[in-house]
């Protein structure tokens, strides 16, 4: 199903892996890769099974070795979302690959290089009609280009992956997709640009070797984001140092806050806090993220720190709660809706969350004793401002002394 694309997207042509379709409108897929061994069949099938929760759409295994072709064979079948099987210098994994009924298959130029093993792969994909990610690595790069280009250059990328395409035309196999994936952001994005220029196959993005969170998640996303909002890009993966779920994961909210797929999960929202807040707004914010980390409401959900400005600042959301007075002041779409202890303030955005994903927000509203609950929200806002005032963080006091140095007095 085609997917309307808030940035213009870059049009491409549509392969199948699987029953998913990549570019050519389809929705921007999730992709994510197993870390167990491909022998170990019930081990990666259990890893699969977590990744597709997390929302992942299509995986992929190594095959590095016979053991884990034969491990694939048994995978395969019993995989909720398509299996990629990852080839490393050994083109006659990737035949017995296909043995065992693998989706796709990614090839790193920069390993195979002898043009009769690729094309025979090609020929072989053509015939299953199983297509193949060119998968150009700036830390594989083949030495004849890093010689030419004097390294790793967006340049040489590009020219590695149109120097497959071009043993692939000569079989007249044409099911192709194409990384460019380099772990220096700036070279990566100018990789993807210019790739986008002379090809219109799908493209597989990603910053290669990001590192371990937080800082693997800035990097990674610096890069997808950019050329996601640039309309560049159809298929995406997060290549962190952690658990594959938290790159499924981290993949599908980047999608969801962007607009390019439907919401599944809750986007919660947060104020940074401030000398107004009533409690620990951190502390509150991590145990509603723990609560609502497994289900898929696809709300978006808001916690603030205070009554005075919090209803009001999260107005659009679909629920909220704010702290005052030792209570939590429940509110859905800004309209306070109940008021709860402190000690209650997650249970019950967990129990109006289920209600609104189930009944919508209207009839939220309309179970809601909306009257009482604006009263007390009412007096708590009163009783917070008396107590700390309308400039809790002092910040008038503040200007009175910035003018008084500007104006040398």
């Amino acid at each position: 199903m085609s997917q309307t694309h808030p940035f213009g997207r870059r049009e491409t042509r549509q392969i199948m892996v699987g029953k998913v379709p990549v570019g050519g409108g389809a929705p921007i897929t999730v992709q994510s890769m197993t870390t167990t061994k491909t022998a170990d069949v019930e081990g990666t099938l259990g890893q699969i099974y977590a990744l597709a929760a997390a929302g992942c759409d299509i995986v992929r295994c190594t095959c590095n070795e016979p053991e884990a072709a034969e491990g694939l064979a048994h995978i395969v079948p019993r995989s909720p979302i398509p299996v990629i099987a990852d080839i490393h210098h050994q083109y006659k994994m990737a035949l017995a690959a296909l043995e065992a009924g693998v989706h796709g298959l990614r090839l790193n130029p920069g390993n195979i290089r002898r043009p009769e093993h690729i094309k025979a792969v090609a020929q072989e994909c053509k015939d299953r009609n199983v297509s193949i990610r060119i998968g150009v690595n700036g830390g594989s790069l083949d030495p004849a280009l890093y010689d030419k280009y004097g390294g790793i250059t967006p340049e040489a990328m590009v020219e590695s992956a149109l120097q497959e395409i071009a043993y692939f035309d000569e079989v007249g196999f044409d099911l192709v997709k194409i990384s460019v994936k380099a772990s220096n952001v700036p070279l990566m994005v100018e990789a993807y640009r210019q790739l986008s220029l002379v090809t219109n196959h799908p493209l597989h993005l990603g910053v290669t070797e990001a590192g371990p969170p937080p800082a693997g998640l800035v990097k990674a996303t610096a890069g997808i984001a950019a050329l996601l909002l640039e309309g560049i890009g159809d298929t995406i993966r997060y290549s962190l140092t952690a658990d594959p779920v938290e790159e499924a994961r981290a993949g599908r909210q980047l999608l969801e806050a962007l607009g390019l797929r439907e919401r599944k999960n809750v986007d919660l929202i947060a104020c940074p806090s401030c000398g107004r807040a009533e409690v620990d707004v951190i502390d509150v914010a991590k145990r509603a993220m723990d609560a609502f980390a497994d289900r898929k409401l696809p709300l978006q959900i808001a916690v603030m720190g205070c009554v005075v400005n919090g209803p009001g600042e999260a107005r659009e959301a679909d629920l909220g709660i704010a702290a005052g007075n030792k209570r939590g002041h429940l509110f859905v779409k800004g309209i306070n809706v109940a008021v709860v202890p402190e000690s209650e303030m997650v249970e019950a955005l967990v129990e109006w969350a289920e209600f609104i994903n189930e009944h919508g927000t209207e009839a939220a509203i309309a179970r809601a004793d909306v009257a009482k609950a604006e009263r007390e929200a009412r007096l708590d806002r009163g009783t917070l401002l008396h107590e700390q005032g309308d400039d809790a963080n002092r910040a008038n006091e503040k200007i009175v002394e910035i003018r008084k140095r500007v104006s040398g007095s």
